[in-house]
């Protein structure tokens, strides 16, 4: 099996941009990814790779998009296996949730249940997920995987070709980006600052675009290296930000710190106050954990965080 690589739309807002206070700003629709957000760019992949390297059964303890993701591939993989009336076996995949997954999400889920496919409730989803992996299990943990970063690279690579096709006054200064486990954040600092130096190695200056993230009020392990909060602790209207664990946070602040980028804090006032913002300018509704990346943006223009070149923001899906 090998992954399919596919694009999605970088989508131009002037009057969003005018809004916000910066020169120029873009959309990367990673929710209309056809495994509906980014984290299609790197489950498959892993997924992949432990096929060629025996594994048969995986899990994960996700109920967003890593979870979603999975769970599409699985399918597909074993829709294509019965159709070539295959010997090979199909595939397992167990997707651990949280007693108090949201339903929208959980109903998503369940769409995908079949025999091989099973979706559990758990008091403990990551203690469901290190048993798997005691008796077996490959796990699709992208926090704990390096494995992970591999499939973000074709994020990189098509935001750095279409800004190489735009006019030469137009590049990217800054990607601004929601933050759990900062798995993406950490492939595209690296994959900018690789290139950089290859490029600066043979005589040229490269744009290095800054990476930002952003954590929300209840949960800002990695911000907190790059900045101080002093905002409400409340429970946030964005659900995807879980990792409290942050095992990739020493290895991404001073990978942020290299691009110029830095960390932000989102409370529900300011997510809901940049919807308001995006349908305004946009006529878009996105999703609550889309929205930070916008939060993002309108706290580094009001803090004074100088950007020189355009802004995009990732647009991750539910």
């Amino acid at each position: 099996m090998m992954t399919t690589l596919m694009t999605t739309p970088l989508e131009h807002y002037p009057d969003l941009a005018a809004a916000l206070g910066v020169s120029d700003l873009y959309f990367k629709r990673e929710d209309l990814h056809p495994y509906g957000s980014h984290k299609g760019r790197s489950i498959p992949i892993m997924i992949d790779k432990y096929i060629v390297e025996g594994d048969a059964r995986f899990a994960l303890s996700s109920s967003g998009n890593a979870a979603l993701a999975g769970a599409m591939y699985i399918q597909k993989i074993n829709k294509e296996i019965a159709q070539q009336n295959s010997t090979k076996s199909l595939l397992d995949l167990d997707i651990f949730v949280g007693n108090h997954v949201d339903d929208h999400k959980y109903e998503k889920l369940l769409a995908y249940a079949d025999d091989h496919i099973r979706i559990l409730k758990k008091e403990r989803p990551l203690q469901a997920l290190t048993q798997a992996m005691n008796d077996g299990v490959r796990s699709l943990r992208q926090s704990t995987d390096d494995n992970a970063l591999i499939g973000y690279n074709s994020l990189a690579e098509e935001l750095s070709e279409s800004f190489s096709k735009k006019r030469q006054a137009d590049v990217l200064g800054a990607m601004f980006v929601g933050t759990s486990s900062g798995t993406t954040a950490q492939a595209l600092a690296q994959y900018f600052l690789k290139s950089a130096s290859k490029e600066s190695s043979g005589g040229s200056v490269k744009n290095i675009p800054q990476i930002h993230i952003i954590q929300t009020s209840s949960c800002h392990p990695i911000a907190d290296g790059l900045n101080s909060y002093d905002g409400p602790d409340e429970p946030s209207d964005a659900d995807a930000i879980t990792d409290i664990t942050a095992y990739r946070k020493n290895d991404l602040i001073p990978l942020i710190q290299k691009t110029g980028g830095s960390g932000w804090f989102a409370t529900n006032e300011a997510i809901e106050t940049a919807r308001i913002l995006v349908k305004k300018h946009t006529n878009l509704d996105i999703s609550t954990n889309s929205a930070l990346s916008v939060v993002g943006v309108m706290q580094a223009v009001y803090s004074g965080h100088k950007i020189e070149g355009a802004v995009v923001c990732l647009i991750c899906g539910e």
